[in-house]
């Protein structure tokens, strides 16, 4: 035995009452678990850590996370090590930087600026989805990375590979080239495909499209994770075209950041969850994220209606400059409502600013663009437009367009886990990037009791485990991984706030990976024990004559 955590209160990730034992580790697994009252002699180590009462339970599991840049960038990546977190599913909402040739790198690079800076301190040495999760691996100097880290193949990413930036359907040979894309990146180690369909490229394809990507995912047991084509008006069909697609292929469904959002949509969350249930209760293979916060958060340009977002960030840019063109845009966004802002009319007065690319634009952070206007004595759309302009399609900005108890009874359900979306860049982000699990654990179990403790933690632990097939992980079992987190049930909670977004939270003294401690005493240790974590390899099995 290399360390015995004594008499822990063990949070197993059953959903079962807690209980109290000795967990001994060894070579970066759990090698004993004995129970107090359990005959036999405790276990013992060269070192022991007296837990007295705190909850031991499975390392949290981010579904939905953005760290893809960061993790490369900052050893330290306390934003997640300090929540609990030791493993984050990136390459979300069809944006991220594998696979790529040059010049998607380049356009992709420029297209998610806002989500994970411009890149500039990376040495992007790869260009296959294998290569980035090597990279990951020997990430400084060969050490590794701060949490484990899993990867979705980004759709969007895919085709601009194969198509561009064009609003059309995929030539034949442009889907053979994505499938055979697709079905190397999962050989090569992804989990599953994310789509990002109010984001362009990704949302010029149509269900088609997608349903064949989908069923090359599905030939290595991946999962689908779409980010789907609105969150507004229409949320409910959009689910329900997400159901329906993944059903005919034959594909698990992971939903992404499931919300119901904006006016239209309050109160609404028993119905999204009944169309769920529907599915489940037929056979369907599907799961869900949340975060426990009402605002979203995305970019200003994620706004713009998509025929104005074709052909990548330079003609965006020059239809903004445009006047006629951005007459245009502006009278889609306030009064048709865009399918970037979801189909419904804008509300200037709901968009804050969270973050900027350009330093002379700082003075707009924490503001709304309804707020920033009245200050400059314009319109609104007039300060947004600037903004665009200026920042270079860079912007961040938090949209605060939920509804509390959708997040609550969303929260509740049968499939649900947790994913913070959180974006770490920005003057002031989204405090669920610091957050969102310390939240789950203390102000929804402990303080509201929307779920119980033991509940909430088998949301965060072996509910993603279990969707990420992977089989030594989210549960406190004998021979299963040692990524543990200890917390105070009692005092546990995000001290992270829209006002101080980047406040690391309380009660959680100690979290290990592999066995080794990233937390200890409260305080990140320099221990880099993340690495990649790969689907069960699977050799390449579509057949279509067109290459990649």
């Amino acid at each position: 035995m290399d360390l015995v955590i004594r008499d822990a209160r063990v949070i197993d990730g059953t959903a079962t009452p807690s209980y109290r034992a000795d967990v001994a580790l060894a070579d970066g697994r759990i090698a004993e678990i004995h129970r107090q009252g359990s005959p036999g002699p405790r276990p013992t180590a060269p070192r022991t850590l007296e837990a007295d009462g705190l909850a031991l339970s499975p390392g949290f599991v981010d579904m939905h996370a953005h760290s893809d840049l960061a993790l490369l960038r900052d050893p330290d990546h306390s934003a997640k090590a300090a929540q609990g977190v030791t493993l984050e599913v990136l390459g979300q909402d069809g944006l991220s930087y594998a696979p790529a040739d040059d010049r998607t790198l380049a356009e992709v690079r420029r297209a998610i600026t806002g989500w994970n800076g411009d890149g500039s301190d990376i040495d992007f040495d790869w260009r296959t989805v294998g290569g980035y999760l090597d990279r990951l691996d020997r990430n400084f100097g060969g050490r590794g990375i701060a949490v484990n880290a899993a990867y979705l193949i980004p759709q969007g990413t895919v085709r601009m590979y194969a198509v561009g930036w064009d609003d059309r359907p995929a030539t034949e040979a442009e889907l053979n080239r994505m499938r055979r894309l697709v079905d190397r990146s999962m050989a090569e180690g992804a989990v599953g495909m994310s789509s990002g369909l109010t984001y362009t490229p990704g949302m010029y394809a149509d269900d088609a499209e997608l349903t064949a990507l989908c069923r090359v995912v599905a030939d290595h047991g991946g999962y689908y994770c779409p980010h789907h084509r609105s969150y507004g008006a229409g949320a409910l069909e959009a689910y329900e075209e997400m159901v329906r697609l993944t059903r005919s292929a034959g594909c698990a469904l992971h939903l992404a950041h499931a919300t119901m959002n904006f006016g239209v949509n309050e109160g609404r969350a028993p119905e999204l969850l009944a169309l769920l249930d529907h599915a489940l209760d037929a056979g369907a293979d599907i799961s869900l994220d949340t975060y426990p916060y009402t605002p979203g958060c995305t970019t200003l340009a994620a706004m713009l209606p998509s025929w104005a977002s074709e052909g990548g960030p330079g003609p965006v840019l020059a239809r903004l400059a445009d006047d006629p063109t951005a007459a245009r845009i502006r009278h889609d966004l306030e009064v048709v409502g865009s399918d970037g802002c979801h189909g419904v009319p804008i509300e200037w007065d709901t968009i804050e600013i969270s973050g900027v690319g350009a330093p002379a634009l700082a003075a707009h952070v924490g503001r709304t663009v309804a707020e920033s206007a009245r200050l400059r004595g314009e319109e609104p759309w007039v300060t947004a437009r600037r903004l665009l302009l200026d920042d270079r399609l860079g912007t961040t900005i938090l949209q605060h367009v939920g509804h509390e108890e959708n997040v609550r009874q969303i929260m509740r359900h049968r499939v649900h886990t947790g994913g913070s979306d959180g974006i770490l860049q920005g003057d002031k982000p989204h405090p669920r990037a610091y957050g969102t699990f310390p939240q789950y654990l203390g102000r929804y179990a402990r303080e509201l009791g929307v779920l119980s403790l033991e509940e909430c933690v088998a949301h965060l632990t072996s509910r993603p485990a279990a969707r990420l097939r992977l089989p030594d992980r989210g549960y406190v079992r004998e021979g299963y991984r040692a990524d543990l987190v200890l917390f105070d049930p009692v005092t546990v909670a995000a001290g992270s706030t829209f006002d101080a977004p980047r406040t690391l939270p309380t009660g959680i003294p100690y979290v290990l990976i592999d066995g080794r401690f990233v937390i200890e005493d409260g305080k990140r240790t320099q221990v880099l024990a993340g690495r990649s974590v790969r689907s069960t390899d699977t050799p390449a099995r579509w057949t279509g004559s067109a290459g990649a």
